[in-house]
């Protein structure tokens, strides 16, 4: 939108929730727009858009809930569908419901089989409750690192499309996006956004659950690096690839704990030695790990050698 307003000479004022990724904000300025962030969520911060529009008599160009956005968002549908012909499924973040609708009503007037479904992240997720009344419900939306597509009631528009044209809308894990993040920079070299991925993270999670061949929209890639960075250490915990855990034990010179952890081919990414505390006798130390493993099985085997060695461990 940003963009556009430039190419075309004519001011744009952008509203953002607050916290919204910081990519998202500077790419947003870059182009030339003013940036105000108005509320937790999406909703609140088009609420405050609309009152900015009332006020100055400014077009509020809505970011799901309108017939051209929705119908630029099919062009998506028509992509996938002169790429791969024989797409069974395609799986589709939904937030507003904007592109989902678009993507569903252009792939369906080409290809009436082709199967779609709406993915959401658990903690915001409107359509659900919708579609099983009839009609948009507002719901209060939790936090989610799948920001972008925390809407907490869908566009009437847009459900009035995924109501007859959707076959499915489920609902993903912050555990599952978080993986699903990890497994697009590891296998597809993609960096995704948390509300981009959780297509991905409905297939991985149920992958016999869609009809070959399927097609995961990835839908952006406005994360910011130290959210990246923490939603990757939760991936990599999620996958059982990351282990944070306290070891108590004597504190003496000749301790194993470092030689037992190398002999199990476990990496130390962190350590920290903590020797006084009113938990702690005075003949004792606390040592916080935090450890990298090579998978689940990698991990179970850690902890159970560390049992067998008599650590006391607290995990995380």
């Amino acid at each position: 939108m940003a963009l556009s307003a430039r190419l075309v000479g004519a001011k744009a004022t952008v509203y953002m929730p607050e916290g919204a990724a910081l990519p998202k904000v500077e790419a947003t300025r870059g182009y030339g727009a003013e940036v105000i962030f108005a509320g937790r969520t999406v909703d609140e911060a088009l609420a405050a858009a609309r009152e900015h529009a009332q006020q100055t008599g400014a077009v509020i160009i809505h970011p799901f809930d309108h017939p051209d956005v929705i119908a630029r968002q099919g062009t998506i549908g028509l992509e996938i569908l002169e790429q791969l012909p024989v797409t069974g499924t395609i799986v589709v973040p939904i937030g507003g419901g904007g592109l989902a609708a678009g993507l569903a009503l252009a792939a369906k007037t080409l290809r009436p089989g082709v199967r779609i479904v709406g993915v959401q992240a658990e903690r915001a997720a409107a359509y659900p409750a919708s579609l099983a009344v009839g009609h948009p419900v507002m719901v209060e939306p939790l936090a989610t690192m799948a920001d972008g597509i925390a809407v907490g009631c869908p566009g009437g528009q847009p459900f009035e499309l995924i109501h007859y044209l959707l076959d499915r809308v489920v609902t993903v894990s912050e555990d599952e996006i978080s993986r699903a993040l990890v497994l697009c920079l590891e296998r597809a070299k993609q960096v995704v956004e948390p509300a981009g991925a959780v297509g991905v993270a409905a297939l991985a999670a149920h992958p016999q659950a869609f009809e070959p061949p399927v097609v995961a929209v990835l839908s952006g890639g406005n994360i910011d690096p130290m959210l990246l960075a923490r939603v990757l250490r939760h991936g990599l915990a999620a996958a059982g690839r990351y282990l944070a855990l306290r070891v108590r034990l004597p504190d003496r010179p000749g301790a194993w704990l470092l030689a037992d952890l190398a002999a199990l081919r476990v990496n130390v990414l962190d350590i920290v030695h903590e020797r006084f505390g009113s938990r702690l006798d005075a003949d004792e130390v606390e040592v916080q790990l935090q450890l990298e493993t090579r998978g689940p099985e990698h991990c179970k085997e850690a902890l159970d050698a560390l049992r067998r060695g008599d650590y006391g461990i607290i995990l995380g």
